[in-house]
């Protein structure tokens, strides 16, 4: 009997420990099924595209509206060249193609990814829209994510093609430039993202162009000065909105005691190519005029404004500039010492009727 009780009570426990490891497996596929659904309801809506890295949801409904939260520009300066040069050369045609869908096309397709095949994905979709074969809507109909990439890349790009009066000509191309003047050597490399400590420990949004004191620094893309003076991080730095309010350049450590190019002031309009500044290597310190720096450098950032609450804070969005910055090297702006000052200025005049025309509307100063 005790040996029957004892294989019956066997049968009992084999039989519990069997329940409970259904009931186990159960609740845990359950948890992985809800757990899939929220994984899923908490993807950003632009979660993988270019990078993904960023948290949140990349478009943020507000009572005016959405607007795009976050950008990763991954353009390669090949892309950037290529993109460009079919811009300049169709300007005229019949089929005029624009180097900012030709990228977006592109970067649609990619996740925002550009590699050595991205120029040859440019010019096949160039050949069809030139054939005639396709428009840029057949060729995107089926692309989820095409009006994402045009809206971001003409967010970084749409100050910089255009129309323009170069020394009295008419000139239709780049109208942006290299942030150094011509004739001023310098080196750089990609450091977005790098990890900065002072005040807090934060990652570097922004591009170092190293070089020599008092290089004259010029205007990328033509603007209104949003900002000008010291903070503690960036010594003495320029902010400069572009018209459409997209762009903010950030160009800062400028030189001790002469940091700014003469009669530059809050509100002032400038051209690009105009030169605003100096190198320097001030900053990292609450009292002014401080060199505390150990590289002479400038650090130039590009941040993208989409809303206005995107300005200041934790929703703001910078891009990385290293790819842009080889792209506009074929744009530096010649300049010319005056006399024996240490002002220098842009040798060949410049007319940006984007400029005139905000002038014209605002009553601004012009940056002589």
């Amino acid at each position: 009997m005790k040996r029957d009780r004892g294989h019956n009570g066997g049968r009992e426990h084999s039989r519990t420990v069997i329940r409970s490891g259904l009931v186990f497996m159960l609740l845990l596929g359950c948890v992985c099924i809800v757990g899939e659904l929220l994984g899923k309801w908490q993807t950003p809506i632009w979660q993988g595209i270019g990078g993904g890295q960023k948290k949140g949801q990349a478009v943020e409904v507000t009572a005016d509206g959405n607007y795009i939260k976050w950008v990763e520009f991954h353009v390669t300066e090949a892309a950037l060249e290529v993109a460009y040069n079919l811009d300049v050369e169709t300007y005229r045609d019949e089929i005029h193609l624009d180097w900012i869908e030709l990228l977006a096309y592109v970067g649609a397709g990619t996740g925002g990814k550009f590699d050595k095949g991205s120029v040859r994905k440019i010019q096949e979709a160039a050949e069809k829209l030139k054939s005639g074969e396709h428009t840029m809507e057949e060729l995107t109909k089926d692309m989820e994510y095409y009006d994402y990439y045009l809206e971001a890349y003409t967010a970084v790009l749409g100050g910089m093609m255009g129309e323009f009066t170069l020394d009295g000509r008419h000139v239709y191309g780049l109208k942006a430039f290299s942030p150094i003047a011509k004739g001023f050597d310098y080196s750089h490399y990609d450091d977005f993202g790098s990890s900065r400590s002072y005040g807090y420990a934060r990652p570097h949004l922004g591009h170092d162009m190293m070089g020599l004191i008092g290089t004259p620094i010029i205007a990328v893309e033509s603007g209104y000065v949003e900002a000008l003076g010291w903070n503690q991080y960036g010594g003495w730095r320029i902010g400069i909105r572009s018209f459409d309010g997209k762009r903010y350049y950030y160009y800062a450590h400028l030189r001790q005691n002469y940091p700014y190019a003469e009669g530059l002031t809050e509100g002032s309009v400038v051209t690009a190519g105009d030169v605003i500044g100096y190198m320097g290597h001030t900053g990292y310190s609450t009292k002014e005029n401080v060199n505390n720096i150990k590289t002479v450098h400038l650090h130039w950032g590009l941040q993208l404004i989409f809303d206005e609450s995107q300005k200041e804070g934790n929703n703001e969005i910078w891009v990385d500039c290293y790819e842009l910055s080889k792209f506009l090297y074929r744009n530096r702006c010649e300049v010319e010492k005056i006399g024996d000052s240490r002002e220098w200025r842009r040798v060949v005049p410049m007319t940006d009727p984007a400029a005139e025309e905000y002038r014209e509307k605002s009553g601004a100063a012009v940056h002589p």
